[in-house]
């Protein structure tokens, strides 16, 4: 099978007809009104320029869609971006995030080509939520001086910074800005109860201009911070590394920024599958997010991923094809060319109120609390992605949460690993009913049986090699039972060689029994079978006890 398919492919093997047409222009319109006040909204957070987000909507949602792995998927930047890239761009400025942005659509691209798609899905939900919390907890920090109407001259990149800032200007706060707060709030609340075929996000925009405009309320908008918002494309700009070490800095936020575009467009395409009961294809989705980021940023846009949210009004919206992101992404392009000019008219307290609500749902609080009452090695590792998500940055947040985790699950597999001693007779409720009625299960003078469970890797070797060295009387014959170990790794391999020159020297027969194929298959490839001898090999434990007595 094809690594790389687009589901546009199988669309237009279909055949494409003007009722689908139709489903999807309708669509693409209901979502381009949705995506066109986030767009800015995320851009202003990010600490781009509000068109920044507009170029980022029309070409990567373009690119995303035509290049998809899912039918549904709507791409654009996300809420999730927000933290990670405004650090980034206050560290090594909007040239450092595009240089960042498409070496991070070059990994993207890379773990498609190479089937590593699946890797994602082992990210421990610990970790995810941890994160995806504490975005939602910065978004919100970051958008309280723009909702209370502070004017903040050199505005911090930091949670503590922000909380400080309000602190300090607090009785600079503009009750003009908390007023309109309060009611695009009251809006985004209560207008789906109205209708759900026109987005409150429109009318919360629409209302709070309207209404500065005609009262020429005293509140900040887009025009008094940015200026005009440009309405034309700028040319591509073709970046290049000016060291090794930009590189270097750079490759910590790329990944963190392939990993986040990765993670998210999957989950909007798994949440997609779940609305329609269609399949994805991962790895066809990650080249589609690697192109459309590369391509992004040379047009002077900002990272991009998919959408949950615009996916599933997509969705609802009745689009059956990846022509409805297509269509969603030339309506914002017409938006852009005819209405940018007005754009500069928007207060920023109203696009605060929005990206609060949204990141308000993107926390995920319930399962947050979930993961509290968990296991402690779950709680240590959300809580450590979490802080420092909200006190460190998204980049550091991932690498720990991912290392932490990783070292607590190993030391849980190291914890179920056992190696014991079977004295006497063995008691197996489990037998396999292929054996030998008539040989004894008596372990036989002389004769020791260590029983192994669990996987035989290098945080459970150590354990294992200081069970066997704790034999008193050296056995003549030694038996490894090892029909519970299904996985095993050089340490392990080089441990049970270490085991095997002991015995030797100590004249000791070592043999094996109930070894999986592929346990038997490694150590065949690390050389212990010709070591050992391939005769002193066993299927069963009764075939090695009745072994063992001929070697008595």
């Amino acid at each position: 099978m094809l690594v790389f398919r687009p589901k546009i492919i199988d669309v237009l093997k279909e055949g494409y007809n003007s009722k689908t047409f139709f489903k999807d222009l309708t669509s693409g319109l209901t979502v381009s009104i949705v995506a066109l006040p986030l767009a800015l909204a995320i851009a202003i957070a990010s600490g781009a320029k509000p068109e920044q987000g507009l170029y980022t909507a029309i070409i990567a949602g373009f690119l995303i869609s035509l290049f998809s792995g899912s039918r549904f998927q709507i791409g654009g930047p996300t809420g999730a971006f927000i933290v990670l890239v405004y650090h980034v761009i206050q560290q090594y400025g909007y040239d450092g995030l595009a240089k960042a942005t498409l070496m991070a659509g070059i990994i993207l691209i890379f773990i498609g080509v190479f089937r590593i798609g699946t890797w994602i899905k082992y990210i421990p939900y610990p970790v995810t939520i941890g994160f995806t919390s504490g975005i939602a907890v910065v978004i919100m920090s970051s958008q309280l001086k723009f909702l209370l109407g502070i004017q903040v001259p050199h505005a911090s990149a930091h949670f503590v910074g922000q909380i400080r800032e309000i602190l300090t200007l607090y009785s600079h706060v503009n009750y003009y800005d908390i007023g309109i707060v309060l009611g695009c709030f009251a809006i985004l609340k209560f207008w789906p109860k109205v209708t759900r075929r026109v987005p409150g996000m429109l009318i919360v925009i629409s209302a709070s201009t309207l209404v500065v405009s005609l009262f020429h309320f005293p509140v900040e908008t887009i025009g008094s911070k940015f200026g005009t918002v440009a309405n034309t494309f700028v040319p591509p700009q073709f970046t290049f590394f000016s060291s090794r070490s930009e590189f270097v800095h750079l490759l910590s936020p790329a990944f963190a920024i392939a990993l986040l575009a990765g993670i998210e467009s999957l989950l909007s395409a798994v949440v997609a599958d779940g609305m329609t009961g269609r399949r994805h294809r991962s790895n066809t989705e990650l080249i589609a997010q690697g192109i459309a980021n590369i391509v992004s940023v040379l047009f002077s846009g900002i990272p991009a991923t998919g959408a949950i949210a615009r996916t599933a009004t997509n969705i609802r919206s009745g689009g059956l094809t990846p022509f409805a992101g297509m269509f969603h992404a030339f309506f914002l392009l017409i938006i852009m060319l005819l209405f940018a000019q007005y754009a500069a008219l928007v207060p920023l307290c109203a696009l605060a109120a929005i990206l609060i609500m949204v990141a308000f749902h993107m926390g995920e609080w319930k399962l947050f609390l979930l993961i509290a009452k968990s296991p402690a090695a779950d709680l240590a590792v959300l809580l450590t992605t979490f802080l420092l998500t909200v006190f460190v940055d998204l980049a550091k947040a991932i690498e720990f949460g991912m290392i932490l985790a990783s070292l607590l699950f190993m030391h849980r597999l190291a914890s179920a690993s056992r190696t014991t001693s079977i004295t006497n007779v063995l008691r197996d409720e489990n037998e396999s009913k292929e054996t030998l009625d008539i040989i004894s299960k008596k372990i036989p003078a002389g004769v020791e049986v260590y029983e192994i469970q669990g996987s035989l890797f290098f945080g459970a070797a150590d354990q294992f090699k200081e069970t066997l060295s704790r034999i008193n009387q050296k056995p003549k014959v030694l038996i490894l039972r090892m029909r519970q170990v299904v996985t095993i790794d050089a340490t392990s391999l080089r441990a049970l060689q270490d085991i095997l020159k002991q015995t030797k020297k100590e004249k000791t027969h070592l043999l094996f029994s109930g070894l999986h194929k592929d346990v038997f298959i490694a150590m065949k490839r690390f050389g212990l079978v010709s070591l050992v001898g391939e005769k002193n090999f066993f299927k069963h434990i009764d075939h090695a006890l009745l072994y063992s007595e001929t070697l008595l």
